[in-house]
């Protein structure tokens, strides 16, 4: 299984919030950006902090998808 974050950019559109804004209203660091950028797993605390920022929940932002559909 790979970890999409997909849901997060279309997201991120809809709010018309930037990659950075994100970062700073979350409070993590701009390597969880990257991670995230790469479909890499995050932390727990990360997601939290990006569920809180955005006031979403986790199926707002990632869902898990077979290796073979990346």
């Amino acid at each position: 299984m790979a970890v999409s974050y997909d849901r997060l950019f279309h997201l991120l559109i809809d709010r018309q919030m930037s990659n950075s804004e994100l970062i700073n209203k979350a409070g993590f660091s701009g390597n969880v950006m990257t991670q995230i950028k790469r479909r890499k797993y995050i932390s727990l605390d990360s997601i939290e902090r990006i569920c809180r920022a955005l006031d979403c929940g986790v199926d707002d932002i990632l869902e898990f998808i077979d290796e073979g559909d990346v």
